[in-house]
């Protein structure tokens, strides 16, 4: 299972990243996952709960953005979503396409939960 060697990197980026006084702070964290990363979402999630669970990042959630797989067709122009890995065009049949989006692995934002304000 990747997934548990991805949640440890997230930890390590955290800790890299974010001082340690505000460590307890970390409210949440923003990835985007492409369709084609080969990461599975609940496996990971189940993967950075389990290994932060006695940790000061306990209460950190991971929120997840799904990106689809999407070629341009260098033939027609045309950019489309196709089904996973499937990089022919389906518009023209062209085999002749790039890959635009679907393979991403990345780490867009750490949040930082603001302390609470008390009105009296």
């Amino acid at each position: 299972m990747h997934e548990l060697s991805i949640a440890q990197n997230i930890v390590e980026i955290i800790h890299k990243h974010i001082p340690e006084a505000e460590w307890e702070k970390v409210a949440s964290v923003h990835l985007k996952i492409g369709k084609v990363a080969g990461v599975v979402s609940d496996s990971l999630d189940f993967s950075f709960q389990a290994i932060t669970a006695e940790t000061s990042l306990r209460n950190t959630r991971l929120e997840v953005e799904s990106i689809p797989f999407r070629v341009l067709c260098n033939a027609c122009g045309v950019t489309t979503e196709n089904e996973v890995g499937f990089t022919v065009c389906s518009e023209c049949g062209s085999g002749n396409t790039k890959v635009l989006s679907g393979s991403e692995l990345d780490i867009t934002e750490i949040e930082i939960a603001e302390p609470a304000v008390k009105i009296s």
